[in-house]
């Protein structure tokens, strides 16, 4: 089984984009497990709300569940970065898949980005689905649509 960390937030579209990026690769439904994990910054929060409490993990939970796609959820608390990598280390992950999003370089260096940390400090293969304007921003995630053929014939699988 490929294990597939799938870190979200409130960011529906980003989070489908992420979930999209998933069933497009290859062997998806046979042997990909993904888990969908919701860091929040409040312990009691956390400890009370489950990741398909929050609209974007329902959503993303409802695709891949759709497309027969293995599918976990946790929930966790603190900092966003540093609870990533340890559900990284907690599922064996194969994959981290995590959410794009273009800020500029000021605005890395004054907020600081979640996916530059998990990147620069994972030990384990990092994939970004792509930003509003990145390739993945192209593949369709209505409820009708199949994205798992559509984005693997555009070439965005390579993890």
């Amino acid at each position: 089984m490929f294990r597939v960390l799938v870190p979200i937030d409130s960011d529906t579209d980003r989070s489908l984009r992420q979930t999209a990026f998933v069933a497009s690769l290859p062997h998806a439904t046979e042997d990909v497990e993904a888990t969908l994990v919701h860091v929040f910054t409040d312990e009691e929060t956390a400890a009370k709300t489950s990741v398909d409490q929050v609209t974007a993990g329902r959503r993303c939970h409802e695709f891949f569940t759709e497309r027969d796609i293995a599918v976990r959820t946790e929930s966790r608390f603190g900092d966003p970065a540093t609870e990533i990598l340890h559900a990284a280390d907690d599922i064996d992950a194969d994959l981290v898949v995590l959410g794009g999003r273009k800020l500029s370089p000021l605005g890395s260096l004054l907020f600081g980005s979640v996916s530059q940390a998990v990147t620069l400090d994972s030990n384990r293969p990092v994939a970004i689905a792509g930003g509003a304007t990145g390739p993945m921003a192209e593949i369709p995630v209505s409820e009708e649509t199949d994205v798992g053929d559509g984005a693997a014939e555009s070439g965005e699988t390579s993890a």
